[in-house]
């Protein structure tokens, strides 16, 4: 070993590598050792081989004095690291916290040899000697159940541990070949044999000797085509590398938990496990392959391979979420395939999000919401037909991460919300072009919508009742709805209109979900009378405007057929819905509420009949319909409430019966529910054709 520690020397002293190499050769000398004392020093002529090279390197002391001191420096850090009073510390220390794991990855783990990390891992396993030990002893605590052992499964009562340190030898000679061989600028090969080995190892012992050369050949999958890596295993075919990555992901979750259980509290939330000199060995070992994980998922092309190592990653969380710089890169990772992968790969991302998020760590839980939020904006600056889809999965996996805990999240809402107030009041002051482009934008279209499903999921009956008590988050209802009218009250022209029934649908959304009273008829009604008053709109071949992707109508649409058209089915629709909603159409004063609407929209249709002379009868035939099945309801409820005995100040009353109205037998519902299943076909018809299944659309 002497000769080889001169060799290397003498080989690196050129090109500048002699410290790294003195460096590397200390390390695995007192690996050596440790193992030596494990195994109560087998041989003599081990021990004074040990002795030689300890002497052979006794003359570069002054070098590995200062490393010497970076090892104990690492340690009390370490120590650090899992202290309880790690809170009441000043800042300086806990950034030294956040960025010790990596540095300790990048540094000590590149200037060694991979077979030479984490050796005192070996320290920690004994299994055998304590296996042997139980066996004895159970002849005499349960002489049946012995004898039923020697009839049935002799191996196991003629267990040798000396065969076991045989078999590590073995494993050792080869990891010590490895590093000659490594020093000779050539790696060993992994072969399936040596995995399957290691494999048994994990699901017979748990074996944590077995689970460290595991993970020390899964970094150097990691970083194998890297030039300036100290790799410990060459990976020669496709076939090994998925083999190693598969079996590494899906085993280290279980033999950490074997070892270092976790606790998951009543509220679903997660707490790493308790501190211990165990614990702090193994948790270098952990963040090393976790570190290795986020390293890899860039690298991985196939889906099923990304979902597997976003699925298996999220169960190790809770042995390194004490790494708030790792925490941070695999959060990155995450939020960029949630928010561009393939749905299969965007939902386990999600999922991997969300544990992170069960931390018992409020902090991460605030930097989760930042970041998904954000990401969020940033993914929504530009909205198409085909990118839709993915916003609005988005939009909802978000809005559960906001729900999980009320009171977090509300800071945020917050500080969201009176951003999106901050922006319409400039552009209510400003009155530009540049100005109005602040709110009449699909990053704002989408803010506005999220926030809304947050607050309609956090703030619903259902989740109240399931809380037992409002939501923290219920106050924001009245500033954003009073920010989402003012958006709409902005910019008042045809080409807008688009904008104003997005921001309307998310109000009937929010409204229709907590059960609040949201005057939105004011601002439906003006579209309808608006695109009625066009005595002869212009034909044109233009095709149907798309309402769900568009938030602004192009000039080429205005006063034709097609946009009017449009125009009238999709505001005429919304109003029914409105109409139809439990706080409308479920209140006691139903038929005083539609007084103003009926009167605005009959109003409307004598002026259209006559002006347009025919030319609207399409449009004209749509309002009537809803103006009348809106008076149907009027008398439906007023024939309820005849035998009503109690006053309108009596809200108690008025409570229950309301609540105990059926309005899904109104005429008004049952209207509604028939322009849903229309509209479902014919989107799905338009659907099918986009794709070409169906060439011919039938109405």
């Amino acid at each position: 070993m002497g000769k080889t520690t001169k060799k290397s020397a003498k080989k690196f002293a050129s090109s500048g590598q002699l410290k790294k190499t003195i460096e590397s050769r200390r390390k695995h000398q007192q690996a050596k050792k440790k193992i030596q004392s494990r195994r109560g020093a087998k041989g003599k002529g081990k021990e004074r081989e040990i002795a030689n090279d300890n002497d052979a390197t006794s003359e570069e002391e002054d070098v590995e004095e200062p490393n010497k001191k970076d090892k104990s420096r690492v340690k009390s850090v370490d120590d650090f690291l899992g202290a309880k009073f790690m809170e009441d510390d000043d800042e300086e220390d806990g950034e030294e916290d956040d960025e010790q794991p990596d540095s300790e990855e990048n540094g000590n783990e590149e200037s060694i040899a991979d077979d030479q990390s984490f050796a005192s891992i070996d320290d920690l396993e004994d299994e055998g000697t304590a296996h042997v030990a139980e066996l004895s002893k159970l002849a005499e605590k349960d002489p049946e159940f012995y004898k039923y052992l020697q009839e049935n499964d002799k191996e196991l009562l003629e267990f040798d541990p000396n065969q076991s340190d045989e078999d590590e030898d073995e494993d050792e000679q080869i990891d010590q070949d490895g590093d000659t061989d490594m020093d000779a600028e050539s790696t060993p090969i992994l072969t399936n044999e040596i995995l399957q080995k290691w494999k048994k190892a994990l699901l017979e012992h748990r074996s944590l000797r077995a689970l460290r050369r595991l993970l020390i050949a899964f970094r150097s999958a990691a970083h194998m085509n890297e030039e300036d890596q100290v790799l410990a295993w060459s990976i020669d075919s496709s076939m090994m590398y998925r083999k190693l990555i598969t079996t590494t992901l899906r085993f280290t979750p279980i033999v950490l938990e074997h070892h270092l259980p976790y606790k998951i509290l009543p509220n679903g939330k997660f707490k790493p496990p308790a501190q211990s000199p165990k614990q702090r060995t193994i948790q270098k070992l952990v963040l090393s392959y976790f570190n290795n994980i986020i390293h890899l998922i860039p690298q991985l092309t196939d889906n099923e391979m990304i979902q597997l190592s976003l699925t298996e990653s999220a169960k190790i969380l809770p042995y390194t979420i004490t790494s708030r710089k790792s925490v941070k890169a695999y959060l990155k990772r995450c939020l960029e395939l949630w928010s561009t992968a393939e749905d299969s790969v965007r939902i386990a991302a999600f999922l991997a999000i969300r544990k992170l998020a069960s931390s018992h760590d409020d902090t991460i839980l605030d930097i989760v919401l930042k970041g998904a939020y954000l990401e969020l904006v940033r993914s929504s600056k530009s909205t198409s037909v085909h990118k839709l889809p993915s916003i609005n999965l988005m939009k909802n996996s978000a809005s559960e991460l906001f729900c999980m805990d009320h009171a977090t999240a509300y800071q945020h809402a917050f500080g969201y919300v009176r951003q999106l107030a901050i922006h319409l009041r400039n552009s209510m002051k400003t009155k530009t072009k540049e100005a109005y482009k602040l709110v009449y934008n699909w990053q704002y279209v989408h803010s506005v919508d999220f926030w809304s499903l947050v607050l309609a999921r956090a703030c619903s009956l259902e989740t109240q009742v399931e809380r037992g008590q409002e939501s923290e988050l219920k106050p924001l209802i009245y500033p954003l709805v009073q920010v989402s009218l003012g958006a709409i009250k902005l910019v008042s022209n045809a080409r807008s209109f688009p904008f104003h029934l997005h921001i309307i649908r998310f109000m009937l959304h929010l409204s229709r979900h907590t059960k609040t009273f949201i005057p939105l008829s004011s601002y439906i009604v003006p579209i309808i009378t608006s695109a009625l008053a066009f005595k002869k709109p212009k034909s044109s071949t233009l095709r149907p405007f798309d309402f769900d992707s568009n938030i602004r109508a192009p000039s080429q649409y205005l006063k034709t057929r097609v946009y009017i058209d449009g125009l009238v089915e999709e505001s005429t629709f919304v109003l029914a819905e409105w109409l139809a909603s439990p706080p409308i159409q479920g209140s006691i004063a139903f038929p005083e509420v539609i007084v103003p609407v009926v009167v605005t929209l009959r109003k409307a249709l004598k002026s259209a009949r006559s002006a347009s002379q025919g030319a609207l009868g399409k449009e004209i035939g749509m309002v009537k319909g809803l103006v009348e099945r809106a008076e149907e309801s009027a008398k439906w409820i007023e024939q309820e409430r005849k035998g009503v005995g109690f006053a309108p100040g009596e809200t108690a009353e008025v409570e229950r019966w309301e609540s105990a109205l059926k309005v899904d037998e109104s005429p008004l519902a049952k209207y509604v529910k028939v322009q849903q299943k229309a509209r479902a076909k014919r989107k799905s018809l338009v659907d099918k054709a986009a794709k070409g299944e169906d060439e011919i659309l039938d109405d």
